[in-house]
């Protein structure tokens, strides 16, 4: 997610050199064409509505991937907060009522509450798969590391070699707190009423992730992304021939900007509905889960926190 109010132009011409190539070459041809006295000139109002148009269809689209994105930011603001209390009723429902074995309940909630770290770290790896469906072909000036490892430390070897093997390791980590649970209640660690709040709690778990696994395998309807590009470019081509006539060489610059400024309007939308791409402009994964594991780690009252995410240039991952 990017942090920074003003954008470094070096970021920005990464992302749209090649458009702007585009239209500048695209200006100065048309320019040198109607100077030689072949006149390609098209109405200034054509423009002017098409202009509007594509303005109120950029909006649109921008509008719903700004909606998938926010969507997204809260499902995992969602997921702090359960993340919260599933660590507070872990630590505060898990007792045995004969006090024999008080080591063995802590391990046993420091196992519970270090698999949950290994949850949101598998979640974040498990989204930002890439799918064929989704890549631009665009290079990324940055990206974050995505791998499984992150959830390692915070298993048992054997639950990593299982987890790694499953085809949704996220779901399979809720399915073994789920399955320590039903043993702590067979120890009589837990009473019927705490047993069903801390299921409750990973049914939670469970919504958010569907509720991310819908936003990741259903694509803004291709349609918007197409003819926003299509338009975008024909507005473009055209914009030239309708300064041309009027304004002589000051329509190079002129037309220019214009381009660039419905260029970079659709740039934003394009980049904005897929927020869990591991891209710069994404939902912060990486943060979010630093955020989470440090919040259980000191309602444990472990020392050992995660170092903060990484600021790169007014970005974090």
């Amino acid at each position: 997610m990017i942090l920074r109010r003003n954008l470094k132009w070096s970021l920005i011409l990464f992302y749209t050199w090649k458009g702007l190539l585009y239209y500048l070459v695209l200006a100065i041809l048309v320019y040198w064409i109607h100077h030689q006295g072949i006149h390609l000139a098209i109405p200034f109002y054509a423009i002017t509505a098409f202009g509007t148009a594509l303005a109120i269809f950029l909006g649109f689209k921008n509008n719903s991937a700004y909606d998938r994105w926010w969507e997204a930011r809260r499902l995992w603001g969602t997921l702090v907060n359960y993340s919260r209390a599933w660590t507070r009723q872990v630590i505060t429902f898990l007792n045995d009522p004969d006090a024999t074995s008080p080591e063995e309940i802590t391990a046993f909630k420091e196992k519970l509450l270090h698999r949950h770290i290994a949850y949101v770290n598998a979640l974040r790896v498990f989204l930002r798969r890439k799918f064929k469906y989704n890549e631009t072909g665009q290079e990324e000036l940055f990206q974050s590391e995505n791998e499984y490892h992150d959830a390692e430390p915070f298993l048992q070897p054997s639950e990593y070699v299982s987890f790694s093997k499953k085809n949704n390791p996220p779901n399979f980590l809720l399915e073994l707190q789920a399955e320590d649970l039903r043993y702590a209640f067979s120890q009589g660690w837990l009473s019927d009423y705490r047993l069903v709040k801390l299921e409750e709690t990973l049914v939670e778990f469970n919504n958010v992730q569907g509720g991310c696994e819908r936003i990741k395998n259903t694509p803004l309807p291709r349609h918007y992304s197409f003819f926003s590009r299509v338009f975008v470019v024909l507005h473009a081509t055209m914009l030239p021939f309708a300064f041309v006539d009027e304004m002589g060489m000051i329509m190079i610059p002129i037309s220019v900007l214009i381009s660039f400024i419905f260029h970079s309007l659709d740039l934003i939308g394009e980049r904005s509905e897929d927020p869990f791409e591991n891209r710069l402009e994404d939902v912060p994964l990486t943060s979010l889960c630093r955020t989470i594991e440090t919040n259980v780690k000191e309602q444990w009252g472990d020392e050992n926190l995660p170092p903060a995410p990484k600021n790169i240039g007014g970005i974090i991952f």
